[in-house]
Protein backbone atom coordinates (compact mmCIF):
# COMPACT_ATOMS: atom_id res chain seq x y z
CA UNK A 1 0.00 0.00 0.00
CA UNK A 2 1.14 3.59 -1.06
CA UNK A 3 2.42 5.81 2.04
CA UNK A 4 3.06 9.48 2.13
CA UNK A 5 6.26 10.50 2.11
CA UNK A 6 7.78 11.79 5.06
CA UNK A 7 9.68 15.39 4.78
CA UNK A 8 11.58 17.40 7.52
CA UNK A 9 11.37 20.57 7.60
CA UNK A 10 15.02 23.20 7.73
CA UNK A 11 15.64 24.41 11.32
CA UNK A 12 13.46 27.76 12.07
CA UNK A 13 10.55 26.65 9.28
CA UNK A 14 6.69 25.60 9.37
CA UNK A 15 4.14 26.89 11.95
CA UNK A 16 3.30 29.14 8.63
CA UNK A 17 0.31 30.45 6.80
CA UNK A 18 -3.20 28.13 7.27
CA UNK A 19 -6.51 27.99 5.74
CA UNK A 20 -7.39 30.29 2.38
CA UNK A 21 -4.26 32.15 2.84
CA UNK A 22 -1.80 28.86 2.36
CA UNK A 23 -3.81 28.41 -0.68
CA UNK A 24 -3.17 31.82 -1.91
CA UNK A 25 0.77 30.50 -1.48
CA UNK A 26 0.13 27.38 -2.77
CA UNK A 27 -1.79 28.82 -5.94
CA UNK A 28 1.71 31.78 -6.30
CA UNK A 29 4.13 28.51 -5.80
CA UNK A 30 2.72 26.39 -8.30
CA UNK A 31 2.33 29.42 -10.61
CA UNK A 32 6.07 30.05 -10.63
CA UNK A 33 6.78 26.32 -11.07
CA UNK A 34 5.01 26.86 -14.49
CA UNK A 35 1.50 25.22 -13.37
CA UNK A 36 -1.42 26.74 -15.21
CA UNK A 37 -3.79 26.52 -12.00
CA UNK A 38 -4.22 24.28 -9.00
CA UNK A 39 -7.62 23.71 -6.65
CA UNK A 40 -8.36 21.62 -3.57
CA UNK A 41 -11.02 18.61 -3.59
CA UNK A 42 -12.31 16.81 -0.99
CA UNK A 43 -11.63 12.88 -0.71
CA UNK A 44 -15.00 11.60 -0.77
CA UNK A 45 -17.19 10.96 -4.07
CA UNK A 46 -19.79 8.44 -4.05
CA UNK A 47 -21.08 9.77 -7.04
CA UNK A 48 -18.15 8.90 -8.78
CA UNK A 49 -17.97 5.47 -7.75
CA UNK A 50 -21.47 4.78 -8.88
CA UNK A 51 -19.90 6.07 -12.58
CA UNK A 52 -17.16 3.88 -12.33
CA UNK A 53 -19.05 0.64 -11.52
CA UNK A 54 -21.68 1.40 -14.28
CA UNK A 55 -18.51 2.06 -17.02
CA UNK A 56 -16.95 -1.56 -15.94
CA UNK A 57 -20.30 -3.28 -15.51
CA UNK A 58 -20.26 -2.07 -19.17
CA UNK A 59 -17.46 -3.82 -19.94
CA UNK A 60 -16.17 -0.30 -21.56
CA UNK A 61 -12.77 -0.34 -19.75
CA UNK A 62 -11.71 -3.54 -22.51
CA UNK A 63 -8.53 -5.06 -21.95
CA UNK A 64 -7.36 -2.56 -19.09
CA UNK A 65 -7.69 -4.73 -16.37
CA UNK A 66 -6.10 -2.83 -13.68
CA UNK A 67 -9.51 -0.43 -13.71
CA UNK A 68 -11.77 -3.20 -12.52
CA UNK A 69 -8.50 -4.44 -10.36
CA UNK A 70 -8.75 -1.37 -7.87
CA UNK A 71 -12.46 -1.18 -8.13
CA UNK A 72 -13.22 1.86 -6.22
CA UNK A 73 -9.96 2.41 -4.59
CA UNK A 74 -9.46 4.68 -7.65
CA UNK A 75 -12.22 7.20 -6.12
CA UNK A 76 -10.86 6.71 -2.69
CA UNK A 77 -7.81 8.61 -1.95
CA UNK A 78 -7.77 7.90 1.75
CA UNK A 79 -7.48 4.15 0.99
CA UNK A 80 -4.52 4.64 -1.91
CA UNK A 81 -2.92 6.33 0.89
CA UNK A 82 -4.38 6.36 4.30
CA UNK A 83 -4.14 9.52 6.39
CA UNK A 84 -5.07 11.40 2.91
CA UNK A 85 -7.51 14.59 4.02
CA UNK A 86 -7.04 16.71 0.56
CA UNK A 87 -6.15 16.18 -2.78
CA UNK A 88 -4.35 19.22 -4.22
CA UNK A 89 -5.17 19.35 -7.97
CA UNK A 90 -2.73 20.54 -10.36
CA UNK A 91 -2.79 21.35 -14.16
CA UNK A 92 -0.24 21.53 -16.67
CA UNK A 93 -0.38 22.83 -20.31
CA UNK A 94 1.27 21.17 -23.44
CA UNK A 95 -0.28 22.57 -26.22
CA UNK A 96 2.56 23.27 -28.32
CA UNK A 97 1.44 26.36 -30.22
CA UNK A 98 -0.87 27.37 -33.19
CA UNK A 99 1.13 26.22 -35.93
CA UNK A 100 1.58 22.60 -34.47
CA UNK A 101 -2.37 22.20 -33.86
CA UNK A 102 -3.15 24.24 -37.59
CA UNK A 103 -0.65 21.21 -39.20
CA UNK A 104 -2.33 18.51 -36.73
CA UNK A 105 -5.49 18.80 -39.27
CA UNK A 106 -2.75 18.93 -42.38
CA UNK A 107 -1.20 15.61 -40.63
CA UNK A 108 -4.79 13.83 -40.59
CA UNK A 109 -5.98 14.53 -44.05
CA UNK A 110 -2.13 13.54 -45.76
CA UNK A 111 -2.92 9.35 -45.67
CA UNK A 112 0.79 9.32 -46.25
CA UNK A 113 2.24 10.75 -42.97
CA UNK A 114 2.15 9.53 -39.76
CA UNK A 115 -0.40 11.24 -36.77
CA UNK A 116 1.02 11.24 -32.98
CA UNK A 117 -0.98 12.73 -30.42
CA UNK A 118 0.34 16.07 -29.62
CA UNK A 119 0.63 15.19 -25.79
CA UNK A 120 3.19 12.33 -26.99
CA UNK A 121 5.12 14.39 -29.56
CA UNK A 122 8.07 15.35 -26.72
CA UNK A 123 9.21 13.94 -23.31
CA UNK A 124 6.97 12.00 -21.77
CA UNK A 125 4.61 14.16 -19.33
CA UNK A 126 4.96 11.75 -16.10
CA UNK A 127 8.78 12.32 -15.06
CA UNK A 128 8.26 16.64 -16.16
CA UNK A 129 5.38 16.88 -14.29
CA UNK A 130 6.01 14.09 -11.36
CA UNK A 131 8.90 16.32 -10.39
CA UNK A 132 7.20 19.47 -10.86
CA UNK A 133 4.73 18.56 -7.75
CA UNK A 134 7.50 17.48 -6.09
CA UNK A 135 8.82 20.64 -5.67
CA UNK A 136 5.35 22.12 -5.15
CA UNK A 137 4.68 19.77 -2.22
CA UNK A 138 8.37 20.49 -0.81
CA UNK A 139 7.69 23.79 -1.21
CA UNK A 140 4.47 23.76 1.17
CA UNK A 141 6.36 21.65 3.47
CA UNK A 142 8.70 24.30 4.30
CA UNK A 143 5.56 26.73 5.42
CA UNK A 144 3.87 24.13 6.85
CA UNK A 145 4.90 20.34 8.00
CA UNK A 146 2.68 18.01 6.23
CA UNK A 147 2.94 14.52 5.09
CA UNK A 148 2.29 13.88 0.94
CA UNK A 149 2.12 11.84 -2.13
CA UNK A 150 2.19 12.82 -5.68
CA UNK A 151 0.47 11.06 -8.21
CA UNK A 152 0.28 11.53 -12.80
CA UNK A 153 -1.39 8.86 -14.40
CA UNK A 154 0.62 6.62 -12.41
CA UNK A 155 -1.83 4.99 -9.79
CA UNK A 156 -5.08 4.22 -9.70
CA UNK A 157 -6.81 7.77 -8.78
CA UNK A 158 -9.88 9.61 -10.34
CA UNK A 159 -7.82 12.50 -11.78
CA UNK A 160 -10.61 14.04 -13.82
CA UNK A 161 -13.30 13.54 -11.24
CA UNK A 162 -11.13 15.26 -8.32
CA UNK A 163 -10.09 18.44 -10.52
CA UNK A 164 -13.73 18.86 -11.54
CA UNK A 165 -14.45 18.50 -7.91
CA UNK A 166 -11.63 21.05 -7.45
CA UNK A 167 -12.57 23.22 -9.74
CA UNK A 168 -10.27 23.02 -12.35
CA UNK A 169 -12.59 23.01 -15.05
CA UNK A 170 -15.58 20.38 -15.97
CA UNK A 171 -15.81 16.95 -17.49
CA UNK A 172 -16.34 17.68 -21.23
CA UNK A 173 -18.64 15.07 -23.23
CA UNK A 174 -15.69 13.35 -24.34
CA UNK A 175 -15.19 12.78 -20.72
CA UNK A 176 -11.80 14.55 -20.90
CA UNK A 177 -11.30 18.02 -18.24
CA UNK A 178 -12.01 21.40 -20.06
CA UNK A 179 -11.31 24.88 -19.18
CA UNK A 180 -13.03 28.08 -20.27
CA UNK A 181 -9.57 29.27 -19.55
CA UNK A 182 -6.99 26.90 -21.23
CA UNK A 183 -9.10 24.01 -23.03
CA UNK A 184 -8.23 20.69 -22.78
CA UNK A 185 -4.65 20.41 -23.88
CA UNK A 186 -3.15 20.21 -20.23
CA UNK A 187 -1.80 17.33 -18.01
CA UNK A 188 -3.29 16.77 -14.89
CA UNK A 189 -1.35 15.69 -11.45
CA UNK A 190 -2.20 15.47 -7.55
CA UNK A 191 -0.66 16.07 -4.00
CA UNK A 192 -2.30 13.60 -1.60
CA UNK A 193 -1.77 15.52 1.61
CA UNK A 194 -2.32 15.36 5.16
CA UNK A 195 -3.47 19.21 5.15
CA UNK A 196 -7.28 19.92 6.01
CA UNK A 197 -6.86 22.74 3.50
CA UNK A 198 -9.67 25.02 2.38
CA UNK A 199 -11.67 23.47 -0.65
CA UNK A 200 -11.95 25.50 -3.97
CA UNK A 201 -15.25 25.52 -5.63
CA UNK A 202 -16.75 23.23 -8.34
CA UNK A 203 -17.20 25.20 -11.80
CA UNK A 204 -20.56 24.37 -14.01
CA UNK A 205 -20.79 22.18 -17.15
CA UNK A 206 -20.57 24.69 -19.66
CA UNK A 207 -20.26 22.25 -22.74
CA UNK A 208 -24.13 23.42 -23.56
CA UNK A 209 -25.86 21.68 -26.82
CA UNK A 210 -22.48 20.81 -28.53
CA UNK A 211 -22.12 17.67 -29.63
CA UNK A 212 -19.08 18.31 -32.15
CA UNK A 213 -16.95 15.42 -30.16
CA UNK A 214 -19.30 12.68 -30.51
CA UNK A 215 -19.63 13.78 -34.05
CA UNK A 216 -16.06 13.57 -34.81
CA UNK A 217 -14.78 10.48 -33.08
CA UNK A 218 -13.59 8.25 -36.29
CA UNK A 219 -14.54 5.39 -34.62
CA UNK A 220 -17.81 6.24 -32.35
CA UNK A 221 -16.32 5.60 -29.27
CA UNK A 222 -18.08 8.22 -27.32
CA UNK A 223 -21.35 6.55 -27.15
CA UNK A 224 -23.14 8.71 -25.63
CA UNK A 225 -22.44 12.30 -23.78
CA UNK A 226 -19.71 11.75 -21.10
CA UNK A 227 -19.18 8.06 -22.25
CA UNK A 228 -16.64 6.18 -24.19
CA UNK A 229 -16.32 2.98 -24.88
CA UNK A 230 -12.41 2.29 -24.64
CA UNK A 231 -12.98 -0.57 -26.94
CA UNK A 232 -13.53 1.38 -29.97
CA UNK A 233 -11.17 4.49 -28.67
CA UNK A 234 -8.10 4.88 -30.99
CA UNK A 235 -6.05 6.01 -27.64
CA UNK A 236 -6.97 2.33 -26.63
CA UNK A 237 -6.77 0.74 -29.93
CA UNK A 238 -2.83 2.09 -30.39
CA UNK A 239 -1.29 2.47 -26.44
CA UNK A 240 -3.74 0.03 -24.66
CA UNK A 241 -4.80 -2.73 -26.62
CA UNK A 242 -1.84 -5.66 -26.71
CA UNK A 243 -3.28 -8.24 -29.42
CA UNK A 244 -4.27 -7.50 -32.70
CA UNK A 245 -6.64 -4.55 -34.10
CA UNK A 246 -10.19 -5.39 -34.57
CA UNK A 247 -10.11 -5.46 -38.36
CA UNK A 248 -13.57 -3.71 -38.42
CA UNK A 249 -11.80 -0.66 -36.85
CA UNK A 250 -8.76 -0.35 -39.15
CA UNK A 251 -9.86 1.69 -41.70
CA UNK A 252 -10.91 4.07 -39.62
CA UNK A 253 -7.78 4.32 -37.76
CA UNK A 254 -7.12 6.19 -40.73
CA UNK A 255 -3.34 7.18 -40.29
CA UNK A 256 -3.23 7.62 -36.29
CA UNK A 257 -0.48 6.06 -35.49
CA UNK A 258 -0.43 6.59 -31.48
CA UNK A 259 -3.12 8.36 -29.83
CA UNK A 260 -5.88 10.16 -31.06
CA UNK A 261 -6.60 13.94 -30.86
CA UNK A 262 -10.12 14.60 -33.17
CA UNK A 263 -12.41 14.86 -30.01
CA UNK A 264 -10.42 17.93 -28.53
CA UNK A 265 -9.60 19.32 -32.40
CA UNK A 266 -13.08 20.13 -33.01
CA UNK A 267 -14.00 21.48 -29.28
CA UNK A 268 -14.46 24.83 -29.35
CA UNK A 269 -12.73 25.52 -26.15
CA UNK A 270 -9.87 25.07 -27.16
CA UNK A 271 -9.74 28.48 -28.85
CA UNK A 272 -8.48 29.14 -25.75
CA UNK A 273 -5.69 26.39 -24.74
CA UNK A 274 -2.52 28.38 -23.47
CA UNK A 275 1.27 27.48 -25.55
CA UNK A 276 2.88 25.33 -23.53
CA UNK A 277 6.39 26.92 -22.35
CA UNK A 278 7.82 23.76 -22.04
CA UNK A 279 11.03 22.53 -23.70
CA UNK A 280 10.33 19.40 -22.97
CA UNK A 281 6.60 19.03 -24.74
CA UNK A 282 7.79 20.16 -27.98
CA UNK A 283 8.51 17.66 -30.78
CA UNK A 284 11.64 15.67 -30.93
CA UNK A 285 12.90 13.80 -33.89
CA UNK A 286 10.48 15.08 -36.73
CA UNK A 287 7.46 13.00 -34.77
CA UNK A 288 5.39 15.96 -36.12
CA UNK A 289 5.85 15.43 -39.77
CA UNK A 290 7.28 12.20 -40.51
CA UNK A 291 5.87 9.84 -43.26
CA UNK A 292 4.46 6.12 -41.95
CA UNK A 293 6.75 4.63 -44.23
CA UNK A 294 9.90 6.72 -42.69
CA UNK A 295 8.99 5.72 -39.03
CA UNK A 296 7.88 1.65 -40.61
CA UNK A 297 11.39 1.64 -41.13
CA UNK A 298 12.56 1.86 -38.29
CA UNK A 299 15.01 -0.75 -36.26
CA UNK A 300 14.62 -2.20 -32.53
CA UNK A 301 17.54 -0.33 -32.21
CA UNK A 302 16.31 2.95 -33.97
CA UNK A 303 13.35 2.97 -32.06
CA UNK A 304 14.65 2.29 -28.85
CA UNK A 305 17.28 5.43 -29.30
CA UNK A 306 14.73 8.13 -30.67
CA UNK A 307 11.76 6.79 -28.34
CA UNK A 308 14.09 6.70 -25.26
CA UNK A 309 12.13 9.42 -22.68
CA UNK A 310 9.03 9.55 -25.17
CA UNK A 311 5.47 8.06 -23.53
CA UNK A 312 5.78 6.33 -27.08
CA UNK A 313 8.79 4.10 -25.65
CA UNK A 314 5.91 1.77 -23.32
CA UNK A 315 4.07 0.35 -26.12
CA UNK A 316 7.48 -1.32 -27.76
CA UNK A 317 8.71 -1.67 -31.13
CA UNK A 318 5.76 -4.67 -32.26
CA UNK A 319 3.31 -2.34 -31.24
CA UNK A 320 4.39 0.38 -32.97
CA UNK A 321 4.90 -1.71 -36.01
CA UNK A 322 1.35 -2.63 -35.56
CA UNK A 323 -0.31 0.78 -35.57
CA UNK A 324 2.48 1.97 -38.57
CA UNK A 325 1.11 -1.10 -40.59
CA UNK A 326 -2.40 -0.07 -40.41
CA UNK A 327 -1.83 3.59 -41.15
CA UNK A 328 0.06 2.17 -44.35
CA UNK A 329 -2.94 -0.03 -44.92
CA UNK A 330 -5.30 2.93 -45.12
CA UNK A 331 -2.99 5.14 -47.24
CA UNK A 332 -2.71 5.67 -50.77
CA UNK A 333 -1.16 2.71 -52.88
CA UNK A 334 2.35 3.47 -53.63
CA UNK A 335 5.86 1.61 -54.89
CA UNK A 336 7.24 2.92 -51.88
CA UNK A 337 3.94 1.88 -49.40
CA UNK A 338 4.11 -1.65 -51.08
CA UNK A 339 7.71 -1.88 -50.75
CA UNK A 340 8.24 -1.07 -47.00
CA UNK A 341 5.00 -3.63 -46.08
CA UNK A 342 6.71 -5.99 -48.21
CA UNK A 343 9.95 -5.82 -46.53
CA UNK A 344 8.28 -6.37 -43.21
CA UNK A 345 5.68 -9.47 -44.13
CA UNK A 346 8.13 -12.23 -42.82
CA UNK A 347 8.35 -10.68 -39.13
CA UNK A 348 9.33 -12.34 -36.31
CA UNK A 349 6.49 -11.21 -34.14
CA UNK A 350 2.97 -12.73 -35.78
CA UNK A 351 1.13 -9.60 -34.42
CA UNK A 352 3.15 -7.64 -36.85
CA UNK A 353 2.87 -10.07 -39.90
CA UNK A 354 -0.94 -10.39 -39.49
CA UNK A 355 -1.24 -6.71 -40.07
CA UNK A 356 1.31 -6.42 -42.14
CA UNK A 357 -0.54 -9.02 -44.20
CA UNK A 358 -3.86 -7.31 -43.99
CA UNK A 359 -2.34 -3.48 -45.13
CA UNK A 360 -0.50 -5.44 -48.16
CA UNK A 361 -4.12 -7.00 -48.51
CA UNK A 362 -5.40 -3.50 -48.78
CA UNK A 363 -3.78 -2.53 -51.00
CA UNK A 364 -4.10 -5.42 -53.86
CA UNK A 365 -7.64 -5.03 -53.54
Amino acid sequence: MAQFDHQKLPAGQGGGATGAALVDKIRAWARELGFGAIGIADIHHPEAEQGLQAWLDAGYHGQMDYMAKHGMRRCRPAELVPGTRRVITARLDYWPGQDQMMDARGQLDDPQRAYVSRYALGRDYHKVLRQRLKKLAERIGQEVPHQWRVFTDSAPVAEVELATRSGLGWRGKHSLLLSREAGSYFFLGEIFTDLDLPLTDALSDHCGQCTACLDSCPTGAIVAPYQVDARRCISYLTIELHGAIPEALRPLIGNRVYGCDDCQLCCPWNRFAHPSAEEDFMPRHGLDAATLVELFGWSVETFAERMAGSPIYRIGHARWLRNLAVGLGNAATSESVVAALAARADHDDPLVREHVQWALAQHQA
